[in-house]
């Protein structure tokens, strides 16, 4: 299995996109959209304080019938986040994003943010080895083996 380090490596980048508890939910939404992302991570003053992601917004805003532009980021967001380190296995965030019900895993290393894994992430990385050994699998078959 790789560890986090590798998937960040392999996704092309450990840019995070971020948002304060103070700004509108309608302003998470269109950075969400903007990056092609579902989740953000929420921070204040350099510490992470919660994540937000369009399931919150689903079950907090939509659902309950407020509105996306007067509703701030803090009301919606969930305030518990669970990270991992760079140095940890696929198998460890599959088993955390399970237990926990979360889709979304900060990746954090001596105190500060360096990535985001997502539970797509880690199943691109999943199909990517399990494709790499079915080829060498039907190399061995054929007899191409080396």
């Amino acid at each position: 299995m790789k560890t986090v380090s590798q998937i960040l490596h392999a996704k092309g980048g450990t840019e995070v996109h971020t948002i304060s508890p103070g700004e509108t939910v309608l302003e998470a939404i269109r950075r969400m959209a903007e990056h092609g992302i579902g989740a953000l991570v929420v921070t204040e003053g350099g510490a992470i304080v919660g994540m937000v992601s369009e399931r919150d917004y689903a079950r907090k805003v939509i659902l309950m019938g407020r509105n996306s532009d007067q509703t701030a980021v803090r009301e919606i967001m969930s305030p518990t986040v669970l990270y991992v380190r760079p140095q940890q296995s696929n198998e460890d965030c599959m088993a955390l994003m399970a237990n926990s019900r979360v889709r979304h895993l900060p990746v954090m290393e001596s105190g500060r943010l360096i990535g985001l894994i997502s539970m797509g992430d880690l199943v691109k990385d999943i199909i990517s080895d399990q494709q790499f050994t079915i080829e060498q699998l039907e190399h061995y078959i054929s007899g191409q083996h080396a």
